[in-house]
């Protein structure tokens, strides 16, 4: 297929300040789901693929920081600036739980059966709340001197990795309740993923992504982009990954070179979250200026609401960038 096709990517709009955080859920039965975190304190959940608005989780009263769907998008979550991290019913909408801290909630994750929910806030604490027996005493992971920004459950939900305005990664065993590795950094990490195999972890810091082992916890690459970056995401099959930062644009890399692939504007101010899908055919980004746009990994390819009439001819009903609204 022809490769001077012209990305065209799905802006989704309905959030009316920048959006923060992403997340998706596995793909299951209903297809996959997307769902936004946005300083207008409404967490938004949409199609994975073409980005269409399905609810709202309302509820907070402040800026939302972070969001995370459980794999079979059955419960949503979210950390906001109102103290707290709520997890959501993503099927009817309603309220689970509210649990309350005593800062801003930048990050929330669940653990890989639902079972868990990990919560990082500008307190410098780590707190894991037990979803199925309430009762339990939440676990607290105390030692980051800085506000944390991301944490995540890895190494089969044993441990906790989390990253913080102290410019170190750190690593937690849950069964003693320790820090067992921290990875420091001349600047702040600003976000962490884990890959969809559960082994590669990436860090964005400066304007360098990170790729380490996860289990044991060493580098594997470091690469440099053209901008202080924001958030990277790494395909599937770990030969490209994704990122955007301060720059406005999307870049595009072989995660086996190095080299970049290429780069698209896309985005009216600076991007703040990157995503690929599960299955790896789109990523999403989200940005300061308020929209999710929705990016083909192949561009041309027939996928979602993208349709390729013929190799290298993209069907008019895409020949525009398509806006998708929420009601």
């Amino acid at each position: 297929m022809s490769t001077n096709l012209r990305q065209i990517p799905l802006t989704c709009s309905g959030h009316t300040r920048p959006v923060v955080h992403l997340d998706f859920s596995d793909v299951t039965d209903s297809g996959y789901f997307l769902i936004s975190a946005c300083k207008d304190g409404n967490p938004m959940l949409r199609q994975g693929d073409t980005g269409d608005w399905i609810g709202t989780f309302e509820g907070h009263k402040g800026a939302v920081w972070g969001v995370a769907l459980n794999r079979n998008a059955t419960l949503a979550a979210s950390g906001a600036a109102d103290f707290s991290g709520k997890v959501w019913n993503a099927v009817t909408g309603a309220e689970v739980h509210n649990f309350q801290h005593k800062h801003i909630v930048k990050t929330v994750a669940f653990d890989r059966g639902s079972e868990n929910l990990v919560t990082g806030s500008n307190e410098k604490l780590l707190r894991v709340f037990n979803l199925v027996n309430l009762v339990d005493d939440t676990e607290i992971y105390t030692g980051h001197t800085g506000a944390i920004k991301r944490a995540l459950f890895c190494r089969n939900d044993k441990c906790i990795v989390s990253a913080a305005d102290d410019k170190t990664v750190r690593l937690w065993d849950r069964l003693t309740g320790s820090e067992i590795q921290r990875i420091d950094f001349v600047n702040n990490p600003n976000s962490l993923e884990l890959s969809s195999d559960k082994n590669t972890l990436i860090i964005t810091h400066g304007s360098s992504i990170s790729f380490w082992e996860i289990d044991p916890l060493k580098k594997l690459k470091e690469i440099k982009v053209p901008t202080n970056v924001a958030s990277a995401s790494l395909h599937p099959d770990k030969h490209i990954f994704v990122c955007g930062g301060e720059d406005f644009k999307m870049y595009k890399f072989d995660y086996i070179t190095g080299n970049e692939i290429e780069s698209f504007k896309g985005h009216f101010g600076p991007v703040h979250a990157v995503k690929f899908s599960p299955d790896g055919e789109l990523y999403a980004s989200g940005s300061e200026d308020g929209t999710l746009r929705l990016w083909q990994t192949i561009v041309g390819k027939t996928y979602g609401l993208w349709k390729c009439t013929e190799p290298g001819e993209i069907n008019n009903a895409i020949s525009s960038p398509r806006e998708v609204h929420a009601n």
